[in-house]
């Protein structure tokens, strides 16, 4: 397989798939996609031969020759070298149409997927336009009328959901000009030509195999185009895993009833073997959600399945073979449901089976139930032993019998399946009339009614222990689901209280691997490992580059990979993708092999465990993405906020020096006391400027990504200090007292950004407070916070304040300038103190003006 960073997927669109569709192999389905390849070819399109055939066609090898071709992959299989289609060459030279004969091609062993419409899918993953060809025969819902037309069962198929969104070309040609073909040499050799004219080539058969690829095309053009019939159809098959046979017959007709409908469909399996997977894969290949169900009430479960989901078609099978005692004592299930769903339509597929017989089931458990057979014999022996006990002590001969009963129901306790409780119920009967009925160790039976006593005894005794048994495996599963819903609840517990992505990864190698006793291991979508655990003291077999590609085709093409899978299957591990919204979030591992496989059950739960990582993997990224929402939000408020108060506050200084500028070139009989004046105001809001430059720079040690700062521990006496001197250095008359606390107190800051907040604090109270009252600097601490309080005497404007903070503006805005306004000073302490997560607020009362700092 191609590297990680050579093997990308383009621009993200799924390439659309064009399929030439015949009825049989010579109707020139080759031939009419290469002539259509060179027609786009002759328009400018990049088209490239990706595999043909080989055919001794000379029409179609002329074609052939005349179009770019990309090599085909040779793979040594038994001394034989067999070619098939390069995918990692054509994803490399990505053109914009690629041909692939023959979709439901088999590929040779050694290749990375075993179906080359596998192949062919992974291409179209990749953005590339695929041409490909594939008779009728080969679909998968019409593989059972294929067998009955043509007498052969057609092994490789391609399931009709792969098809769904392609474009369909029939090449169609009548079936006497065919066998003209067959028999000129054109389309077989002359051995193959007269095998072929004997068994497949038979009018009445290609008119038959005719017929159905125009009515498949036919459903296939009104789905796609939604000329469906319109009724809101809701298909249900229902099977029985006792017929393979009946299953596959009603599948593939339900698949193709929904397919001429446009239909959602339903697959209720009835489990009565405990061995029986709980998933169908053809089901599943043919578009079908399966349900597995037990066969306990599985009547009353479907029916109500059907009434909850508004199921309007019910197909299950009607065996043609069913026992006469059934069809005495049984009502048939059929029967059963046209009386409670009225409004369901019933159809039934006849078929030919029968179950597996009860000897051959009976030999089973005999042959694996040595400690069940010593249970039963055990059980009827102590009972026994107790009745002659109960009977020696007078008990009463009414009551013996019940001590059988009893032990029987401890058989069917500590036994499995329903054989060993019945078979004890027979052997407890037979030993009850032994030794305890007259004519004493005999079975014969001289007192009247006792035979029909014995016989009820005998059928009450079978009842008791099958409602025993079957209690006990409800009782078993109903056990096994709660275990299960308590880890999934304990695990949701974990994922609840994890903080990034990465303890969640952890989470859930760790209690998957545990669970499983296996390794486990989890990528990311680009393959990047994100966390992995193994048993035990165990190496790692999974984190190695091989596996690690295997994981970046799963992501890649959103689909099941590795080890038990059709694809890339000699990896060590199972590697199934975690897809949320049509997008790969990870890509979880799991060690597989044939000693350590996984079984159905596990399977089913580890994909519902995977859908609560999927779930709170979208949860952790929506975070993510609000959490950076908010942040762009804060930047561009800070942007927006910066950019109002630069507008505002550079443009009285800058009016003022242009206009005194022009005042000194223009008059030159200015009195030197004017003139000094004059210089002295460009002096001072020059001096003004300067001041702003210096915090607009400060607002530069901010991480404008992060909106954090770089912090570390300071003395507040040092903060303070500085702030002091630069403000006698610029204001040398203003009256500033400092009251400091007697400890010396840290706190975690940036020293220079905090000492411009305070300046510009500082400054703003002494210019637009009383001249002739000090301004008061107060640090203290409260609540395990440190206090920054600037007070002075005068009111600075409040409303100013308030739309500073909320980052509101209105036409009736208060002005703000360089002279009479708090502006960019005050705009940017904001956004110091919120980078340090502190807060600020104003308060203005008595006369007097209170602005605090809150840093932790």
């Amino acid at each position: 397989m191609q590297g990680i960073e050579d093997n990308q997927i383009g621009n993200g669109r799924r390439g659309r798939l064009r399929v030439f569709f015949g009825f049989a192999a010579g109707v020139g389905k080759t031939y009419s996609m290469l002539a259509e390849a060179h027609e786009l070819l002759m328009t400018g399109k990049n088209i490239a031969v990706g595999y043909i055939e080989p055919h001794d066609r000379p029409d179609t090898n002329r074609l052939l020759e005349r179009l770019p071709q990309i090599a085909p992959k040779k793979i040594l299989y038994k001394q034989l070298v067999l070619t098939e289609p390069d995918i990692d060459q054509i994803i490399q030279q990505k053109p914009e149409i690629v041909l692939i004969d023959e979709l439901a091609h088999t590929n040779a062993v050694g290749s990375r997927n075993r179906k080359r419409y596998q192949d062919v899918d992974e291409l179209l993953n990749a953005g590339i336009d695929v041409f490909t060809t594939i008779n009728v025969q080969h679909i998968e819902s019409l593989n059972d009328i294929v067998e009955e037309v043509t007498g052969i069962e057609v092994k490789e198929t391609v399931p009709d959901t792969f098809l769904q969104q392609a474009t369909i070309k029939v090449v169609d040609v009548e079936p006497d000009e065919l066998i003209d073909r067959l028999e000129q040499g054109k389309i077989y050799a002359n051995e193959n030509a007269k095998r072929a004219l004997q068994n497949f080539f038979i009018p009445q058969k290609l008119d038959q195999l005719r017929g159905l690829a125009i009515q498949r095309a036919s459903d296939h053009i009104n789905r796609i185009s939604g000329k469906t019939i319109g009724i809101q159809s809701k298909l249900l098959t229902v099977v029985n895993d006792g017929f393979p046979k009946m299953t596959e017959k009603s599948i593939r007709w339900t698949a193709r009833l929904a397919q001429g409908l446009g239909a959602e469909w339903t697959v209720i399996q009835i489990r009565t073997q405990e061995e029986t997977p709980t998933n169908i894969p053809l089901a599943e290949k043919l578009g079908a959600e399966v349900i597995s169900i037990e066969e306990d009430d599985s009547f009353e479960t479907i029916v109500e399945f059907a009434k909850m989901t508004g199921v309007t078609d019910i197909i299950m099978g009607k065996n043609l073979r069913q026992p006469w005692y059934e069809k005495v004592f049984v009502e048939a299930f059929d029967d059963r449901l046209l009386k409670r769903l009225n409004d369901t339509e019933l159809h039934l597929i006849p078929f030919n089976e029968e179950k597996q017989s009860f000897f051959l089931k009976t030999r089973k458990v005999i042959e694996g139930g040595g400690k069940d057979l010593a249970i039963a014999l055990g059980g009827v022996f102590l009972a026994t032993i107790v009745t002659e006990l109960m009977q020696y002590i007078h008990v009463g001969d009414q009551n013996l019998m019940l001590i059988y009963i009893f032990f029987i129901l401890l058989v069917a306790r500590m036994t499995s399946g329903y054989f060993w409780s019945a078979l004890t119920s027979i052997l407890s009967v037979l030993s009850f009339n032994w030794f305890f009925v007259e004519p004493l160790y005999s079975l014969t039976v001289y007192k009247q009614g006792y035979p029909i006593t014995l016989l009820i005894m005998c059928l009450v005794a079978i009842l008791i222990s099958n409602l025993m048994v079957r209690l006990k495996k409800q009782a078993e599963s109903s056990m096994e689901k709660e275990h299960q819903m308590e880890i999934l609840y304990e695990l949701n517990k974990q994922y609840v209280l994890a903080d990034s992505r990465n303890q969640i990864f952890d989470i859930s190698a760790t209690y998957l691997s545990r669970l499983l006793n296996r390794e486990v291991i989890l990528f990311d979508r680009q393959a990047k490992l994100e966390s992995v655990h193994c048993v035990g003291d165990k190496s790692s077999i999974l984190n190695t580059k091989e596996e690690a590609a295997v994981a970046f085709w799963t992501a890649n093409n959103q689909k099941e990979a590795g080890n038990g899978t059709d694809t890339l299957i000699g990896a060590k591990g199972f590697y199934l993708p975690i897809i949320v919204s049509g997008k790969t979030l990870a890509v979880l591992g799991i060690e597989r092999n044939a000693g350590l496989d996984l079984e159905n059950d596990q399977l089913n739960y580890l994909r519902l465990v995977l859908t609560q990582i999927a779930v709170i993997l979208e949860q952790t990224e929506l975070k993510n993405e609000k959490e950076q929402v908010e942040l762009e939000n804060e930047r561009e408020k800070v942007r927006s906020n910066l950019l109002r108060a630069v507008s505002h506050d550079l443009r009285t200084p800058l009016t003022v020096i242009s206009g005194i500028a022009e005042t000194l070139g223009g008059s030159g009989d200015l009195q030197e006391e004017t003139r000094q004046k004059l210089l002295k105001d460009i002096h001072d809001e020059s001096q003004w400027l300067i001041r702003m430059v210096e915090n607009l720079l400060s607002i530069t040690r901010i991480n404008i990504d992060t909106m954090k700062v770089n912090k570390s521990a300071e003395p507040v006496e040092e903060i303070i200090e500085a702030v002091y001197q630069h403000l006698k250095k610029v204001y040398p008359k203003g009256q500033v007292e400092l009251q400091l606390p007697a400890d010396v107190i840290f706190i975690q800051v940036d020293p220079i950004l905090i000492e411009q907040s305070l300046f510009n604090l500082v400054e703003n109270a002494l210019c637009h407070g009383e001249k002739d009252q000090p301004v008061k600097l107060t640090v203290y601490q409260e609540k395990g916070q440190t206090v920054f309080e600037i007070e002075n005497y005068g009111e600075i404007p409040l409303k100013q304040f308030e739309k500073i903070q909320t980052n509101l503006t209105s036409i009736n805005e208060v002005p703000v300038d360089s002279k009479n306004g708090l502006g960019i000073g005050l705009s940017i302490v904001k956004t110091i103190i919120h980078a340090h997560n502190g807060t600020m607020e104003m308060t203005v009362r008595d006369g007097k003006t209170f602005v605090r700092i809150f840093l932790k």
